[in-house]
């Protein structure tokens, strides 16, 4: 198939404005791997909105893969731009996507939803004939890759049937140094490290929102981060997070740190369980950053950060604004229309604001509700399963539940035959009343059940998605 050459304005945080082949999947070529494979190191694979049922490889190409989102800079570009790991050619091989082969900073990954994937079976560099099951969403082995504006969401990495254990259910990282920005990693689990795990990996994390990752068994911990090892690759960064209501069965689950160090600043991480005494377990440098519990470190409060809607940007009047490290170097951008003062989503003056929507690489993530937040400080008396609103809707709708203890949950779509179309919310969750979204583009018009599931209690009700 022929490729088109043009000129392209990208969007890119990382990559340069360059003179690009572009290659168009459905247009030219029908899978994302095809166009992979024909694509020649500086070309850009541009993918059009549509569920994409593959296990993509990169196979070394220093290339951009990204949806139209580098085009319209809309979040739902992202939402409509899914590749689904669930139906792999072999299910040893079941990410959604691997960067295995030495890919370096010139490759991209942006724009795309990943979802469905269970991981890939792989030999651990550091503890020769032990294999694990890895990377649910997304593997990253001896690359330097940059992941950016990306949902990761309900992957897995739980099966270890052959393996010693499975870790990473979101993403894994193993001797490798991307840089990992403007990403939501949620709902995703793992034997161990069910959100993120860097394995004798560096890296820097800045502006995601890591939550309601949870942990499937007592294997380890890190809910949000599993982290081991030195390595002279480079730093680790985590930097205007917002990392909340992660889990594991045992060990810290918020950030877990073993033989390695780590610099965390203006981060808000709280609600991670169990929490004990710890959101971070191990070794590291921790500044301006809320954190539940007593942490030293300069500029580090506990208070409640004051959301105000489940997409985590901050209220007026949080605590959180402008409470980020003073310096310039980690400035809000300013309004446009009075510079004095930040840019939405940012709030208050230019002084950086602790969590994902602070700093000079913030951005609005998405435009639906990506979180379970609870919103009263008083616990329900008991479990109830709400209408949803708007009904009938087009394209997304609000699903709000109560439950009275803290507890897993899993929040399911079904259609009119009874065959699961999504997966909301798969994981651990706080008692209180809570808010979710279910986004309907790429699916048809008509009737459609919601189900919550929560220790043996099941509630379905009706909606009617009209276009």
């Amino acid at each position: 198939m022929k490729k088109t050459s043009q000129t392209i304005l990208a969007l890119f945080c990382f990559a340069s404005v360059s003179f690009s082949t572009i290659i168009g999947v459905p247009s030219q070529y029908t899978t994302i791997q095809a166009a992979i494979n024909s694509a020649s190191n500086g070309d850009t694979v541009l993918v059009e909105p549509g569920t994409y049922f593959e296990n993509v490889n990169f196979r070394g190409k220093k290339i951009v893969l990204t949806s139209r989102f580098y085009l319209t800079g809309t979040p739902s570009t992202i939402n409509a731009t899914v590749i689904n790991g669930s139906t792999p050619a072999h299910p040893d091989t079941a990410s959604c996507v691997i960067i295995s082969s030495g890919e370096d900073s010139t490759t991209v990954l942006q724009g795309f939803t990943l979802t469905g994937g269970t991981g890939t079976k792989w030999e651990d560099e550091h503890a020769l004939g032990y294999k694990f099951r890895e990377g649910g969403g997304l593997l990253i082995q001896y690359s330097s890759p940059v992941i950016q504006n990306n949902i990761i969401r309900n992957n897995q990495a739980i099966n270890n049937s052959g393996a010693v254990s499975a870790g990473g259910g979101g993403i894994r990282m193993g001797d490798s140094n991307p840089k990992v920005i403007n990403n939501i990693v949620m709902q995703n689990q793992g034997l161990y490290g069910p959100g993120i795990v860097l394995n004798y990996s560096a890296g820097v994390f800045k502006n995601n929102i890591v939550i309601l990752n949870s942990g499937a068994t007592s294997y380890g911990g890190g809910g949000a981060f599993w982290i081991l090892g030195n390595t002279a690759l480079g730093p680790r960064i985590i930097e205007n997070n917002t990392i909340l209501n992660n889990s594991a069965v045992s060990g810290c689950g918020g950030i877990q740190i073993q033989s390695s160090t780590v610099t965390m600043r203006n981060n808000i991480i709280r609600g991670n369980t169990p929490t004990g005494n710890l959101q971070i377990q191990g070794g590291g440098s921790i500044s301006y950053c809320n954190i539940q519990g007593t942490y030293g470190g300069a500029g580090n409060i506990n208070v409640d950060p004051v959301f105000a809607d489940s997409n985590y940007i901050l209220q007026t009047g949080s605590p959180c604004i402008d409470a980020g490290d003073s310096s310039t170097f980690y400035n809000d951008p300013a309004d446009p229309n009075n510079p004095t003062l930040a840019g939405y989503p940012s709030r208050g003056t230019l002084r950086n604001d602790m969590g994902a929507y602070g700093g000079p690489l913030r951005r609005i993530l998405t435009d639906q509700l990506i979180g379970v937040l609870g919103n009263n400080s008083e616990l329900p008396e008991g479990f109830a399963l709400h209408q949803n609103y708007p009904n009938p809707f087009n394209p997304s709708t609000v699903i709000s539940f109560d439950i009275p203890n803290s507890a897993f949950v899993r929040l399911s779509v079904f259609d009119v035959a009874g065959r699961e179309v999504a997966v909301i919310i798969n994981g651990y969750i706080t008692a209180g009343n809570h808010k979710a979204s279910f986004e309907g583009t790429g699916t048809s018009s008509g009737v459609y059940f919601y189900k919550l599931m929560s220790e043996g209690i099941t509630v379905t009700r009706k909606m009617l998605l009209v276009k």
